[in-house]
């Protein structure tokens, strides 16, 4: 299986050091199932300042990044010619669709990705209408620049990659990979400073557990993120859970603890 090849345009490439350098990112780059390559946008001007941005036409607050430098960039690494083999270009920004696992899962399939962090108060639209395949948020909020959100998608992305975190189970059952909320999780000791762990987990009865996890996935989502349901594949016995959760609610509201 060949690395899932990330390269990254970026005004500071020196931010990944640290993160891609630990953690899962990092088994993934060692087992060369992750093949991650920064590059300097300023490398891609040609003045003496090495200038990336400009003030915006019309006037208004802020620099925006110039089209020139970006171009440049995605042209070396990804080459001119946009009918040969060549990676998905994702533009971060908090103008893009927002980042999903459904997302995730679909661009951990891709073989190339190529990120440009924006920065600044904005960039160029030429490099949107002309450049990009895609853009993506990580949330209704603004950031400095792209860098934060290309590092929280490389490591959503990583760790979809099969090998890389080991347990396939693990990545079928967690939160959002079914469009629910992840249900309860306790380990040893069975007691502690008097919270104890659901007699059912301990029970050795496999068909309790998985019918208590699935109960309490559905309660966590409905008390806490209720418009998942809306979208998430439910089965028949999710169904008839979800109507029992909604009977024991007092006055009909999701209930805000996990049911024992």
């Amino acid at each position: 299986m060949s690395a899932l090849r990330v390269d990254i345009i970026t005004l500071f490439p020196a931010m990944f050091t640290g993160p891609f350098n630990e953690s899962m990112t990092k088994r993934a780059i060692d087992r060369d199932l992750l093949d991650i390559r920064l590059h300097d946008l300023r490398d891609y001007t040609h003045d003496r300042h090495r200038t990336v941005d400009d003030y915006p036409y019309g006037g208004g607050a802020g620099m925006v990044l110039k089209p020139e430098p970006v171009f440049e960039a995605v042209e070396a690494v990804a080459g001119p010619d946009r009918s040969a083999e060549r990676p998905r270009i994702i533009l971060l920004t908090p103008q893009g669709q927002r980042l999903t696992q459904e997302t995730v899962v679909r661009l951990a399939a891709e073989k190339w990705l190529l990120l440009v962090c924006g920065h600044y108060e904005g960039i160029d639209e030429r490099v949107r209408s002309a450049l990009v395949d895609e853009e993506v948020s990580i949330g209704d909020f603004i950031l400095t620049g792209g860098e934060l959100p290309a590092m929280v998608l490389v490591d959503a992305v990583s760790r979809l990659i099969p090998g890389v975190l080991g347990e396939e189970e693990s990545v079928r059952e967690e939160s959002f990979a079914e469009g629910l909320l992840e249900y309860p999780q306790f380990t040893r000791p069975p007691e502690f400073r008097g919270l104890t762990v659901p007699e059912v987990l301990i029970s050795g009865h496999h068909e309790k557990v998985r019918l208590w996890r699935r109960r309490e996935s559905l309660c966590r989502t409905l008390s806490r993120r209720p418009e998942l349901l809306a979208t998430a594949d439910l089965t028949d016995e999710d169904r008839r859970l979800l109507e029992e959760l909604r009977r024991e609610a007092p006055g009909g509201e999701p209930p805000e603890k996990e049911s024992r």
